[in-house]
């Protein structure tokens, strides 16, 4: 298929990726139609609104929907590039479940013709994209597929991830580079062909299986980064260390870049995607696995202080900052603040309070904990105690004047001035290293 006009898009999921994605593609000029399950979901975007938090999202979608160049459906229909942007989750052994990306393609095998592309963007184990493939071809027997038919294929098979930070999706999908990998090379290219329509950033065409590899690794190297500095956080509370002022000296020499530690690992990449390199290479990945086990451990690190603080003060109200997995967004996937604050509302009770900017009402775990949804200035009034577990931008800009007397459990080391613990006979609040 050449692309002389402007090809007409199907984006399989309309989530934190798939809907940006479907509207940048919508924005460059493209008639897209996206899918989801979830009929909520597509009325509201159909309104021309959004059911996800993401910087200058309701704007984009809002135009282009009024343009008529995005539009959205539970049913499938035919169009000349698929997108599929759907969730690659685990198991309770950390196995990968690839069940979403299999029924997606489903969904789209009955309307292909000769032509069209599919493409996965989801981050998914190496081999993926292939079993994909062969899905269709089982479901297509009349189509000739990629790497399976001798002849000249029908139909493009590749895959796409992408590389975006939460609070700016829409500029990095237009600017961030991007690994495009072929079933076949012929494959590739037709790919490229269509990211090139709204992509700035350079596209690298190779094999799928490779560009599935590259997405894991991106996101294992960052995981193990920050287990560093969260087994150093660890380490520097068991010798009575502040690990904030340690890493900032560290960080002077020219080859050291300590990352922050926090109360864990979260969001869907991140604390996910190192599990399908461990689980399709258990016996050559000790690292990756220790890694994964030292960021989740911060987790109970974390639940382990908290809870001995609150205990500490029987009288004291708390404030858990934060439920997100990082700053300045609404999503919770896998978030360990969502799991400390939900840990101590079951075993406090109304004692504790939650403060979520972004957030309308707490999530199912907390119901029947007596747990409430505060806002901050209201926090900072009635609580004697503060736990930061994420480091939104409305926190970080209280003053000293007003969290002074707090006593204070700072995992995300945002208010470096709090009162230390260690002088107590001037300090009237009380610091927690993380």
């Amino acid at each position: 298929m050449k692309f002389e006009t402007k090809p007409d898009v199907c984006v399989v999921g309309l989530g934190y990726i798939g809907l940006p994605t479907a509207a940048i593609i919508a924005r460059a000029g493209c008639k897209v139609l996206g899918i989801d399950v979830s009929q909520t979901v597509v009325d509201t975007i159909n309104r021309g609104e959004i059911h996800i938090e993401e910087v200058d999202l309701d704007g984009l979608v809002q135009g282009v929907v009024a343009r008529g160049l995005l539009s959205a459906s539970t049913e499938v229909a035919p169009a000349d590039v698929f997108v599929i942007a759907v969730p690659t989750p685990f198991d309770k052994d950390h196995a990968p479940d690839i069940s979403y990306v299999l029924a997606a393609a489903r969904s789209v095998a009955p309307v292909l013709k000769a032509g069209d592309v599919v493409i996965l963007e989801s981050t998914s184990p190496v081999g993926t994209t292939e079993k994909m493939r062969d899905l269709i071809a089982e479901l297509r027997p009349d189509l000739k597929i990629p790497g399976i038919s001798r002849e000249t294929p029908d139909i493009s098979i590749a895959y796409c991830p992408e590389r975006v930070l939460p609070g700016k999706i829409l500029e990095e999908l237009t600017n961030n580079d991007r690994s495009i990998g072929g079933i076949s090379p012929r494959c590739a290219r037709k790919a490229l062909a269509f990211y090139k329509r709204f992509v700035r950033g350079t596209c690298v065409t190779t094999d799928a299986r490779s560009a599935e590899m590259t997405k894991l690794v991106e996101n294992a190297y960052r995981d193990v980064n920050i287990a560093f500095a969260n087994e150093l956080s660890m380490v520097a509370d068991r010798m009575g260390l502040d690990v904030w002022e340690v890493i900032r000296l560290a960080n002077r020499h020219p080859r050291v870049n300590i990352l922050t530690p926090g109360p864990g690992v979260g969001g869907h990449c991140i604390a996910v995607d190192p599990w399908f390199i461990v689980h399709g290479a258990p016996e050559e990945t000790p690292l990756i696995r220790t890694a994964r086990g030292v960021n989740d451990g911060k987790i109970r690190h974390v639940i382990r202080k908290a809870e001995d603080l609150v205990a500490a003060h029987p009288d004291a109200r708390v404030a858990c900052l934060g439920l997100a997995f990082k700053a300045n967004i609404d999503d919770f996937r896998e978030s360990p603040a969502r799991l400390v604050a939900a840990t101590l509302a079951r075993r406090f009770g109304a004692r504790i309070q939650v403060v979520e900017p972004y957030a309308a009402q707490l999530p199912i775990e907390f119901t029947d904990t007596g747990a409430t949804l505060i806002d901050v200035d209201t926090a900072l009034e009635e609580c004697e105690i503060l736990i930061v577990l994420v480091d939104h931008d409305v926190f970080r800009v209280v003053p000293l004047a007003e969290r002074a007397a707090k006593l204070v459990y700072d995992t995300r080391g945002i208010w470096p001035d709090q009162p230390s613990a260690t002088s107590e006979a001037s300090a009237s609040g009380l610091r927690l290293a993380s």
